[in-house]
């Protein structure tokens, strides 16, 4: 016997039919004498609608009642899940963020999980009862119902499993597991039956979908082993065919062999900013990215160009494409302090990205992308690097001929099926 937490979205809740797919798997899951808790995302489509009601209300909205609002999705699929499994004769409950409950901090929108009360939950669960908990919600110090933000109910789900030492996390997506890159592009892409958290981090951070990267740095810090499944596959299938996160230690007893690069990630949500002729002087880079810092901008690749003449220089970085709007008109007050001549700004560009914990023992695998790319003459603009990924900036025009050329650079094309 196992306990588990099983974690669906909101593809997976869209609709009462979806709803009675996933009690049948519930129901199969239990039936195998397991412990099962389950986690569940608002309907698909439903939070963005509840976030327009509240913008419709007041465009100054106030965050602690936005989060009563968009909690709501949340407490209606659970409440849902828990009575269709009562049809199918299995004991089940909803317990709500506040009435376990799980404690959150910091700010409203964005609060973080402090903790979470587990031992009337265990306590249930031992007796054969499944729990149906809404993801993405908690509760503040004061009582209130807070929400994680966007994409919080994988966090939820792996605090759930922290909290009562699960023996793994079922994350079931509208995908099947984790791919060397995406099918859509590669069609001899490769779904991995292991991935280790640090690889997993990376991969999500540079364009991977498949999971939230605050839910897989939780799941690496607490040690929670994570399965990606697909939530359409045959519910009574006991083959779990999905893609195991875990800790490198256990991807090594595993006895797989380890591959050099593990994906390539693309993102096309970059937008590229020049700041042009910056004074070439100590505390001129910091008076440009400690305001974007204090603004909550997340800045991404970074080069500042060799100074000829020791006088001036032209720095380029990256941002999230939502916020270069809201970049340019910063810097933009900023102009005389800084002493920048112009700003320019570029929407038309994609980050690409290997990942592999191989890398660190392995030279020459970014001379491999930089040589790989310039023989299909693709430019690289800017370049990021860390222990185990390398990112380059391109043209948006060439990700898919990139992420396909690099793919088979690395040897990660699957075989061609037989004939």
């Amino acid at each position: 016997m196992a306990r588990i937490v099983m974690k669906f979205g909101g593809t997976s809740m869209a609709g009462m039919e979806r709803i009675r797919n996933v009690a049948a798997r519930v129901k199969h899951v239990v039936s195998q004498g397991n412990e099962v808790a389950v986690v569940v995302s608002a309907m698909a489509g439903e939070t963005d609608r509840l976030v327009g009601f509240c913008r419709e209300a007041s465009a100054l909205y106030d965050s602690a009642e936005y989060d009563v609002v968009v909690a709501a999705g949340e407490q209606i699929t659970s409440g849902l899940l828990a009575m269709t499994l009562k049809a199918m004769g299995v004991d089940a409950r909803s317990w709500l963020g506040w009435q376990l409950p799980i404690h959150t901090i910091e700010s409203h929108a964005k609060a973080r999980v402090e903790s979470i009360e587990t031992d009337a939950l265990l306590t249930a669960m031992a007796s054969g009862q499944v729990a149906v908990i809404p993801g993405f919600q908690g509760m503040m110090e004061d009582g209130r119902v807070s929400t994680l933000g966007r994409g919080g109910s994988d966090t939820s789900a792996v605090a759930v499993a922290a909290a009562i030492g699960a023996d793994r996390c079922d994350i079931y997506t509208d995908v099947d597991g984790v791919y060397t890159t995406d099918p859509r592009i590669v069609a001899r892409a490769r779904k991995l039956d292991m991935v280790t958290y640090e690889e997993m981090l990376e991969l999500a951070s540079v364009g991977a979908k498949v999971l939230q990267t605050r839910s897989v740095g939780l799941a690496m810090k607490e040690g929670v082993r994570v399965q990606v499944l697909s939530s359409f596959d045959d519910p009574t299938q006991d083959d779990l065919p999905g893609t195991l996160i875990v800790s490198e230690e256990e991807l090594e007893e595993s006895k797989m062999e380890r591959q050099l690069i593990t994906g390539i990630a693309h993102d096309k949500n970059e937008a590229k900013i020049i700041l042009t002729r910056v004074p070439d002087r100590p505390g001129a880079v910091a008076s440009i990215f400690s305001p974007l810092a204090e603004a909550s901008i997340n800045v991404d690749m970074i080069i500042q160009n060799d100074s000829k003449d020791k006088e001036e220089t032209d720095v380029t970085f990256t941002v999230p494409r939502a916020d270069l709007a809201r970049s340019v008109d910063l810097l933009e007050s900023l102009k005389d302090q800084i002493g920048f001549y112009r700003i320019i700004t570029d929407v038309e560009v994609a980050k690409i990205s290997v990942v592999g914990v191989g890398m660190r023992s392995h030279a020459g695998v970014a001379a491999t992308m930089f040589k790989t790319l310039a023989d299909r003459g693709i430019n690289i603009e800017a370049i990021s690097t860390s222990e185990i990924k390398v990112s380059v900036l391109i043209d948006e025009d060439e990700t898919e001929l990139a992420v396909r050329v690099l793919h088979t650079a690395y040897g990660l094309d699957a075989d061609a099926p037989a004939a």
